[in-house]
């Protein structure tokens, strides 16, 4: 139990500082985090003060990239190291702790618009990618040149695929590459047609075709890794892709191949199996998992007004990184909604870690919205911002009088019917309150006995029934049904006695304790 809710003594003692990575050698950190592009990115804006983020695996590099930026540029650096979410999303808080005009974020990235408008240059690195390989594997899992195939990678990987287009476009005819999202310079001008933008990537679609036509070959992995669930963006795209497409992937440095089917088969799984816990819980724990992401507070308050439409009690929770000490503070809290970034929020969890589990906003979405998905969408979205009015992805709550909030529903999980919820949303587009619904009825009108016959004149009819819907649970009703509730104060119940002089000394020996 210790080491489950808490971390055990003897590891604050045990643990080791180790190194920050493995460094990388002074002659090739020009060309790992593109230095030159970074130069000419700061000298264009004509910064002063530009931080620099980097994940924990290349911190061993910060100071050596630092120190060249500085000499090449004539501005001061600053390190940023210690983001308080995820490493992945950009640090604009930090940034502006440290007064910086521009932040280069190196290393992995997904890519999500910043809260505040910030200068953003991303290094995602340029990892080797064995081409022929690659094409070979590529050949071997597409024997029809004419089925519709996108290119997708991994960040570091996303350099080659353009070359990797170019071996297989003579033989293969439909043939899409897709690019990161990374934000456009200031001053340049969209694209025309604008590319389809989702998953942290562009794809270049023709008029008229659509993103769930193609399958997807994926270039990113490592053989090393024992479980490949552990990467969130191959997650991200798993969940999103269309079911019926295939899907696989390639190591790039050996080109062995996997079909993610049965992988993507499984993710789904488990992400029913969560939206019916959503489903089944009464009080909902919301965890601020960002706060450098746009529209953040946004999603914070649709999600509020998703639980309350639903008849679930919501609380909101400021933790940081989400662990299971930290959460196992909440006992009365029977779910708890991530609202983080894409990745963050599909970081892996050690099975079986967390007291109570820890979903998706589109979970939480899929659980509480009655009209929930709309036709032909995609089985699972990342990022909460779809969930947002504007974008083609938005569903509204249905109108109070719909049919969908009496719909009868059994839960899969307990096998017990959910009652309707005791609250439906106000019909007022501009108004986030809620208007109670009415009571329900239950009359026992039928008018014969136990023998068949009708009751006389005389005979009073049956008591009518009538049954009230409760409000959901809250947090201090859960404290009031505990047997141990903290230290009691009891006042007005113990006799008044003067004040005595206590124990002297220190824990490991009281003076009235004697010497061993």
């Amino acid at each position: 139990m210790e080491s489950t809710f808490s971390s055990p003594a003897e590891a604050v003692l045990q643990r080791e500082a180790g190194s920050a990575g493995l460094r990388t050698p002074l002659g090739d950190l020009d060309r790992v985090y593109e230095l030159e592009r970074v130069v000419g990115f700061v000298r264009d804006l004509g910064c002063q003060r530009v931080a620099l983020q980097f994940p924990d695996q290349l911190l061993g590099d910060a100071g050596a990239v630092a120190a060249r930026l500085e000499e090449a540029t004539g501005s001061k650096m600053f390190i940023l190291g210690d983001t308080a979410y995820g490493s992945c999303c950009v640090d604009v808080l930090g940034a502006e702790q440290a007064g910086a005009q521009a932040l280069v974020h190196f290393g992995p990235a997904c890519l999500s618009p910043p809260a505040r408008p910030l200068p953003v240059a991303f290094v995602l690195g340029q990892r080797s990618v064995a081409l022929e390989l690659c094409a070979k594997a590529f050949e071997a899992q597409n024997p029809d040149p004419t089925a519709p195939v996108v290119l997708l990678s991994e960040p570091a990987c996303a350099h080659a695929l353009e070359a990797l287009a170019t071996l297989l476009r003579p033989r293969y005819l439909d043939l899409l590459v897709s690019s990161p999202a990374l934000p456009l310079p200031a001053g340049s001008l969209n694209p025309k047609p604008e590319p389809l933008e989702r998953f942290g990537r562009r794809f270049p679609l023709a008029p008229g075709r659509c993103l769930e036509e193609y399958g997807a070959f994926y270039v990113g992995g490592s053989e090393a890794i024992s479980d490949p669930d552990i990467d969130p963006d191959l997650s991200r795209l798993l969940l999103g892709w269309a079911p019926g497409r295939p899907f696989s992937s390639c190591c790039p440095d050996t080109g062995r191949t996997q079909d993610e089917g049965v992988r993507a088969g499984r993710l789904r799984a488990r992400r029913r199996y969560l939206v019916e816990r959503a489903r089944d819980a009464r009080v909902v724990g919301l965890l601020a998992g960002t706060l450098g992401v746009a529209r953040h507070r946004e999603a914070l308050a649709h999600l509020r007004n998703l639980t309350q439409a639903a008849g679930k009690r919501s609380y909101v929770l400021a933790l940081g990184r989400p662990t299971p000490a930290k959460l196992a503070n909440f006992p009365e809290v029977d779910v708890f909604v991530l609202l983080a970034c894409p990745l963050g929020t599909l970081a892996p969890q050690p099975s079986g870690s967390f007291f109570r589990p820890v979903l998706a906003p589109c979970e939480l979405e899929a659980a509480c919205n009655p009209a929930w998905p709309p036709p032909g969408l995609a089985p699972h979205l990342t990022h909460y911002a779809d969930l947002l009015p504007g974008s083609p992805f938005h569903v509204p709550l249905p109108p109070p009088d719909s049919e969908l909030w009496d719909a009868p529903d059994v839960s899969l999980i307990t096998g017990d019917l959910r009652p309707p919820p005791a609250w439906k949303p106000s019909d007022d587009p501009g108004c986030s309150a809620l208007t109670p619904k009415p009571s329900l009825e239950l009359a026992e009108s039928s008018p014969a006995g136990e023998c068949g016959r009708s009751p006389l004149p005389s005979e009073p009819f049956p008591p009518v029934q009538v049954i009230q819907p409760q409000p959901p649970p809250s947090a201090a009703s859960f404290l009031s049904s505990r047997s141990w509730k903290g230290l009691q104060p009891c006042l007005g119940q113990t006799p008044v006695t003067g004040a005595v002089s206590g124990r002297r000394g220190i824990a490991i020996a009281y003076e009235d304790e004697g010497h061993s």
